[in-house]
């Protein structure tokens, strides 16, 4: 073999890192779509306790956030597994970009508005010609059709990353994610009974969120060990709600690395949320799976606001535990 070819060869395989095996572990890598925080204390705990390298994976945990795009990375081969929203995932599956989910983890919908009671909002009516504050994309769908339903007008102001538009007055009520901004706002010296929250699985528009995801390939190509990375998953988060403390310790030292700003309280009302939302009711049977009457309900919503043309079969987006 030439020395050129050899030279050539080499480079490929090490452009292959999401695929290439270290000793019989096969090596991948799982984005999930956000810095480091409890919302994935899950695979974090799987990967610290060895449970991927049980299931013979050598499992590469990236680093998200808002340039890092989860399907893209999926799409240009520099991720094998992925964690996003199952309204994102509808859309892209509708798009042809050829996307599965194989888990499904959170169960129900974090995603609230939160108003100050003194500004009178108490009731879905009252929110009519408030100015709202809500982020872009995916986070504004079941808000729209929570307005739609209910016959809202509202002004819309853009959210960006903080709550500071509520706490200054510049909006009468803002979107927050239970397990985050709304501890956030606690946090700034309001009690839970000086708010208005609004769940909106509380008015039929339940959107599970955080899923796994690989590409239909990946899937077809190696249905065991999509199985077995969701298996290692699920016990790392079943491990978290079981030994809180040790899983706030792993969570703490990757975002303490990746310089997140966070604090162990905030990170532990986090988890607890994540236990809330994962597990509802503490219900094991739904535990990874995501319920065909959920995603048709959230294709139905996608599809009546015109964020798709037409629902993907079921049996064609979800691979994961029946």
């Amino acid at each position: 073999m030439s020395k050129i070819r050899l030279i050539f060869i080499l480079c490929l395989i090490l452009q292959l890192p999401v695929t290439a095996r270290a000793g019989d572990l096969i090596r991948v890598s799982l984005l999930p779509q956000w810095v480091p925080q409890a919302q994935f204390a899950g695979y974090m705990v799987a990967l610290e306790k060895g449970f991927y390298r049980e299931v013979g994976l050598d499992l590469i945990l990236m680093t998200g956030g808002p340039d890092v795009p989860p399907f893209g990375m999926l799409e240009k081969g520099e991720a094998t597994f992925c964690t996003e929203w199952l309204s994102t995932g509808i859309q892209r599956r509708n798009l042809h970009i050829p996307v599965v989910n194989i888990a499904q983890i959170i169960q129900k919908s974090a995603l609230m508005l939160v108003a100050k009671k003194e500004s009178g909002i108490s009731a879905p009516q009252s929110l009519n010609g408030k100015r709202i504050a809500l982020w872009e994309g995916d986070f504004r769908i079941q808000p729209l059709a929570f307005f739609r339903r209910n016959g809202i007008s509202a002004k819309i102001v853009p959210l960006y990353e903080t709550i500071n538009l509520l706490m200054k007055g510049a909006a009468d009520v803002t979107s927050a994610m239970w397990y985050n901004e709304y501890h956030t706002i606690l946090n700034s010296g309001y009690n839970p009974d000086e708010l208005t929250v609004f769940f909106f699985s509380d008015f039929g528009l339940n959107f599970p969120e955080d899923g796994i995801y690989c590409l239909e390939q990946t899937f077809r190509s190696n249905p065991d060990m999509c199985a077995r990375l969701v298996e290692a998953s699920l016990r790392g988060w079943l491990y978290a709600f079981e030994h809180p403390k040790e899983a706030l310790d792993i969570v703490m030292k990757y975002a303490d690395a990746a310089h997140t700003g966070t604090n162990r309280a905030h990170q532990q009302w986090m988890l607890d949320r994540m236990k809330d939302i994962i597990l509802p009711d503490g219900d094991r049977n739904r535990f990874g799976k995501l319920r065909q009457a959920d995603y048709e309900n959230v294709g139905a919503v996608l599809e009546d606001l015109d964020f798709i043309r037409e629902i993907p079969p079921f049996s064609e987006f979800y691979r994961g535990p029946k």
